[in-house]
């Protein structure tokens, strides 16, 4: 019999605790995204203090408490890599021996020749790593004049095409991100591709749309998800979560944007009747305040988050259990604009689970995973549980 009926587990994406041993092979020697945002200033995060926020590990102006409500430790990024699906599969029990690749300079004539031939597009603007809401405000009005889709990469294994929707319809521009996907394969076997729509007039009013799509790599077949859906479990998938997993193992799948309607599907998900997973990602937290080097966004992102926390723990039942992690790094304080290297949090609270224990520093983010498995008389190829000592 399941100890919980319910396991909602929260990735609050980038939210590193500090450098793993090996950061400085990374180029991340003194990444420490939480330690730096805390010391920019005073963040108010009275919610998560009483989970053991402070209790993990010094953070400025966050003490450690004596009995706090959740237990607490923190998890290593055992995988090769520091980005959203390395780390998200990871959590699902998938931990990668090589890395996806990334492509800092742009991707190769290889690439980008084959595209534009299979495609048949005239060409291709950007094809640099950029910021999207940065790159279609500096390409956006050549691309409605030339026709040429604008590709460009980031610090995540990703290949994203933008096009004015007015220009490139969106369901062409999802066939170009079909194309992309079946090119990248082998040695260019990105994590994702993602197609980007916008709209506006000029490069002051263009605007990205909600058409976004994304063409993941599948994970193993022998992940979580799958394993409880299999199960006949509820896997219900909020924000940018199913994309992550091509949709393997998704039993429902909650349109979210940003973080204030990620919470507010995370809070409609335990409202509602089901017994499973229910696994969310709240996104700003990366792409708006970490990739854009933000410490005073990611500190207030920082108190949404813990002043709605009260909301969540209302709507838990009895035999819910609340995990709240994150996927590697992005120190907004830290030069560049890439993801960190780092260890990431870990905050378990239940009204039935055990508080105040210290889960100290597991082995990988795997170890989430297993315990969610074993919970429902499941197992899964890597992680350790912390399920009994919870």
């Amino acid at each position: 019999m399941a100890k919980f009926d319910r396991i909602c587990l929260v990735v609050l994406d980038s939210a590193g605790v500090g450098e793993m041993p090996d950061a400085a092979a990374w180029g991340d020697a003194g990444a420490d995204t939480l330690g730096n945002v805390f010391r920019k200033r005073k963040v108010n995060v009275p919610n998560m203090e009483s989970l053991g926020l402070g209790n993990i590990r010094p953070l400025e102006g966050v003490p450690s408490v004596e009995r706090p409500i959740g237990s607490f430790g923190k998890c290593t990024l055992a995988s090769n890599g520091k980005d959203t699906t390395t780390g998200h599969w990871e959590m699902a029990g998938i931990v990668l021996e090589k890395a996806f690749p990334t492509f800092p300079e742009g991707f190769p004539p290889r690439v980008i020749d084959r595209f534009i031939t299979e495609t048949g597009v005239p060409g291709v603007l950007g094809n640099v790593p950029a910021s999207g809401t940065e790159i279609i405000k500096e390409l956006g009005e050549e691309h409605v004049r030339s026709g040429k889709p604008i590709v460009y990469t980031s610090a995540d294994s990703v290949f994203q095409i933008a096009a004015h929707e007015e220009v490139v319809p969106v369901g062409r521009l999802y066939e170009m991100c079909e194309t992309a996907r079946r090119i990248l394969d082998g040695e260019d076997r990105v994590g994702r591709v993602i197609a980007r729509p916008f709209v506006g007039e000029t490069a002051d009013t263009f605007k990205r749309t909600e058409n976004r799509h994304d063409y993941a790599v599948p994970p193993p077949e022998q992940n979580l998800l799958p394993l409880l859906k299999n199960a006949g479990l509820d896997v219900v998938c909020i924000g940018k979560i199913a994309s992550i997993y091509d949709s393997m193992g998704v039993t429902e799948d909650l349109v979210a944007k940003n973080n204030d309607q990620t919470i507010d599907q995370t809070i409609n998900a335990l409202n509602a009747e089901n017994k499973g997973l229910i696994f969310s990602n709240l996104v700003d937290f990366d792409m708006l305040f970490g990739h854009r080097r933000d410490p005073e966004g990611y500190a207030a992102a920082l108190e949404h988050f813990d002043g709605r926390l009260p909301e969540m723990f209302a709507a838990m039942k009895d035999g819910d259990l609340l995990i709240i992690t994150a996927d590697h790094g992005n120190d907004p304080t830290f030069p560049g604009s890439d993801h960190t290297r780092e260890y990431v949090p870990l905050l378990v609270y239940g009204k039935k689970a055990a508080p105040g224990v210290n889960l100290g520093t597991r082995g990988s983010l795997a170890d989430i995973g297993q315990t969610i498995a074993e919970n429902f008389g499941l197992e899964l190829p890597a992680g350790e549980s912390f399920l009994q000592e919870i």
